[in-house]
């Protein structure tokens, strides 16, 4: 059961690229003839760069590259950078490479809805060419109630993802076999010499036309991505026993059919059976791409709280849409923002043919920067020698260099749209993350040491009030600036006092048990260390209520939590960032979800007290 449900949200992405890779390879762009060794060229590339690309890449060696069982660039990122010592020459490079991979996954994320949707949409043009005019508002029509049901959750509807794509690899497999009984000589593809006379008789041609052959891998990120969800195993399982074979002899069938009926280019895919299957292959292929489309939007939700829990992206709303499974969330501002862009991409670039020349760069850029993080996993936190980390990964990194190389051709054609959205998302991470490490070191700087403070404090006390107060504290921050607020003003203290840093860990998942630690600091006062996993969720009140087992018990009703309100001002002149990333970090920083909603603290137990800070 667990291997039918991985197949549909793990393979929705792969599984729905031959609508489109074939058409695009031989398209009038790269100007390859349509002739029996060219076919056989390109199909026996396709089989080998699944069999290379996904199959020993993927799903032989980046699977075992998991952290605590979970799997993505943010995932890789993390294992990668805590596998190298913090401040030491690779740290930082990691760190920036990592978020340059979830940037162009972002760029990814948008074209994948779009390219696959509209690719399924146009299968109506091939029945009845006057239908030409309505496929892009067809496939808007259609993103918009994907995007519109996203807050739904896919709860109710996942549990048909898995049987849907089984039927959708067994039509794609049932179609090759039956081409491939018409022309059997495609069955020579499978010898890899011609893909090598491919490469050597087209050369420069051949080259250009590797950045359509990669359109048969997008979606392998999808593989490690949702590793976490359903385990190695079930994975492995569905590649090589439904998606691997019916993928081959798909590409191999519509192969065949272009041997025998070149005509059929505009759009082989749908031409696989006749007129009389048209348009119930655009019904299944549009809800087999709905259900890719849906893995890649909750791929992205994932990533996106994920980057906020390890300080890339300000904190924002993340809603859960479901009791009983913890990783299925939703994200209102990066849904109607990736709708935005995926809108503007099909209206922008109104054809799958010309989305597909803007597809190629995110994806082999992203497969390029795992290999990399890969290799430092393999080196530094497994300890094999540097031959064999090299031998294991240098193979893969001429391959995904290669299909760079060859996709950065297309920059012109529509590349630079996904590289655009990436450098948007990659200034936003990087703005956010080194305006937040400038305000801790500035709060590092200015701080009183709370040890020194405290014995100071209680030579002679202020009065001391009925309840608990808790304070926020970053990690070296000293005495919270909310504490000497509120000495200053009201001149009291609580009968209790806990300080509480939170503390985000390089693994996904922190057990309750090692949430808390609880350190007496005297006189009534404690400092409280909370630590969570990047992907868990921070909830300090119920993390509070497990400080029991440590002595320390919490009556919400009698807890108030003081929290520092912070307005960011200009730092002096050419002491801070440029101004106009002044300027984006103080609007992020002012459109951040608020401390006390994302901590899930109750409204009514908060005082906030504001603060200013420079950056």
């Amino acid at each position: 059961m667990v291997t039918l449900t991985a197949l549909g949200i793990v393979y929705g992405d792969i599984g729905t690229s031959p609508l489109y890779t074939m058409k695009t390879i031989f398209s009038r762009e790269f100007g390859l003839a349509l002739d029996t060794p060219n076919l056989l060229g390109a199909v026996s590339l396709i089989l080998w760069g699944l069999v290379l690309v996904v199959s020993l890449k993927y799903v032989t060696l980046i699977l075992r590259a998991d952290n605590e069982g979970e799997g993505g660039i943010m995932a890789l990122m993390a294992l990668a950078s805590a596998s190298v010592k913090p401040g030491s020459r690779f740290y930082y490079g990691l760190l920036l490479v990592g978020l340059l991979g979830a940037a162009l996954f972002y760029g990814d994320s948008v074209i994948t809805p779009a390219i696959s949707v509209l690719s399924a949409i146009e299968g109506v043009e091939v029945a009845t060419p006057a239908l030409k005019p309505y496929v892009v508002p067809l496939t808007i029509v259609v993103l918009l109630i994907l995007y519109g049901v996203q807050n739904k959750g896919t709860g109710s509807i996942g549990k048909w993802f898995g049987p849907v794509m089984l039927v959708w690899f067994l039509a794609l497999a049932t179609m090759g076999v039956i081409n491939i009984a018409k022309t059997p000589t495609v069955l020579a593809a499978i010898n890899p010499y011609h893909a090598l006379n491919f490469m050597v008789r087209n050369r420069m041609l051949a080259f250009i036309a590797l950045g359509a052959v990669v359109l048969a891998f997008t979606g392998a990120e999808a593989l490690y991505a949702d590793m976490g969800h359903f385990g190695k195993r079930p994975i492995r399982i569905a590649w090589f026993s439904v998606v691997a074979p019916s993928l081959a002899l798909n590409y191999l069938g519509q192969g065949a059919l272009l041997m025998s009926h070149p005509d059929a280019i505009a759009n082989p895919f749908f031409q696989q059976l006749g007129p009389w299957s048209v348009y119930p292959l655009v019904i299944l292929s549009t809800v087999a791409t709905v259900i890719a489309s849906q893995a890649t939007i909750s791929g992205t939700f994932s990533m996106t709280h994920e980057a906020i829990s390890l300080g890339a992206l300000p904190r924002m709303q993340v809603e859960h849409t479901s009791e009983q499974e913890i990783g299925q969330i939703y994200i209102p501002l990066v849904n109607w923002l990736q709708m935005i862009a995926v809108m503007l991409a099909v209206v922008g670039f109104g054809s799958s043919d010309a989305l597909g020349a803007a597809y190629g760069i995110a994806v082999t850029g992203t497969m390029l920067i795992t290999t990399i993080l890969t290799f430092f996993v393999i080196r530094f936190r497994w300890k094999y020698n540097l031959a064999v980390s090299l031998g294991a990964t240098i193979f893969f990194l001429v391959i995904d260099a290669t299909l760079f190389a060859a996709n950065t051709l297309k920059f012109m054609q529509g590349g630079w749209f996904p590289l655009v959205v990436g450098m948007v998302l990659l200034i936003v991470m990087l703005t956010w993350e080194t305006g937040s490490q400038r305000i801790a070191h500035n709060l590092e700087q200015d701080a009183l040491q709370l040890a020194p403070f405290l014995e100071s404090l209680f030579i002679e006390p202020p009065p001391r009030v009925a309840g608990t107060a808790v304070y926020f504290r970053r990690l070296g921050e000293g005495v919270p600036h909310a504490m000497l607020h509120n000495l200053v003003h009201n001149k009291i203290l609580h009968e209790r006092i806990v300080f509480v840093t939170v503390h985000t860990t390089n693994v996904p998942f922190v057990s309750d048990a090692e949430r808390a630690r609880v350190e007496p600091l005297g006189h009534d006062c404690f400092q409280v260390n909370l630590y969570y996993g990047f992907k868990d969720v921070r909830d300090i009140p119920y993390a509070l209520a497990s400080c029991h087992a440590q002595g320390l018990t919490f009556e919400l009703m009698e807890t108030s939590f003081f929290i520092s309100r912070q307005t960011v001002i200009p730092a002096s002149a050419g002491d801070g960032l440029p101004h106009w990333l002044e300027a984006l970090y103080a609007v992020l920083y002012r459109n951040a979800r608020g401390a006390a909603d994302y901590y899930r603290v109750p409204a009514n137990r908060i005082i906030e007290l504001g603060a200013q800070i420079s950056i």
